[in-house]
């Protein structure tokens, strides 16, 4: 396998590319994150890549009451820059890091290629992937819990079918689709559930919209 670490910085600089041929009004636009726009993602793109100790991370939790979502917000005015132009610098200068946050070390891939079409199919931008990385991004997901940010629950019972990459993971009900699209879905972006086919896609959507 390719070094994790190869990968993610291939990421890394694709988006920096891609953002730096945004205009004001581009970084302003709403993301596939809820409540977040493009600017903000980038800025939680810089947090990510410093990736805090753990025991930073607990002193995040404290200060954030342990609500999650808040310390999120809290890292991201705090790595937002002034300007897009700011935050662009920013994503730069961290780019090169090889930090985790004590998380396997896959969970990286997830954070760049996920965040990475937060960001550019809101602005019509599209990528190729590397396949390695969107594969091991999905298998990830799909071993990992749900309040992890995972989708082991949701896809319990069903089995994922890449049909790009001759992949299949779990069994049970299948549901077909394109790797990248499969691994949206196992992080949330329902945006990409309209990708998927077969009898488990039905039972997928439902779970991801609590039904």
């Amino acid at each position: 396998m390719t070094d994790v670490w190869t990968l993610v910085h291939a990421e890394r600089a694709a988006l920096i590319e891609d953002l730096a041929g945004l205009t004001d009004e581009q970084w302003e636009q709403p993301s596939l994150c809820e409540g977040w726009t493009v600017h903000e993602v980038a800025a939680h793109l810089v947090g990510n890549a410093r990736s805090a100790s753990p025991v930073g991370i607990a002193v995040a939790m404290v200060r954030a009451r342990f609500d999650f979502d808040r310390m999120n917000a809290m890292a991201v005015a705090a790595d937002r820059g002034a300007t897009p132009a700011e935050t662009l610098e920013r994503l730069r200068e961290v780019a090169p890091l090889t930090k985790g946050p004590g998380a396997p070390i896959d969970s990286r891939l997830v954070e760049e290629v996920v965040h990475g079409e937060d960001i550019r199919r809101p602005l019509g931008l599209g990528r190729s992937y590397p396949q390695e990385a969107v594969l091991r991004a999905l298998a990830y997901q799909a071993h990992t819990w749900v309040g992890l940010g995972g989708a082991k629950q949701h896809v319990a019972g069903l089995r994922l079918v890449a049909t790009d990459a001759g992949l299949g993971l779990g069994e049970g009900a299948e549901v077909r689709g394109p790797a990248l699209s499969l691994l949206l879905v196992a992080s949330g972006r329902t945006v990409a559930l309209d990708d998927l086919t077969g009898p488990g896609a039905v039972i997928l959507a439902a779970r991801l919209n609590g039904r």
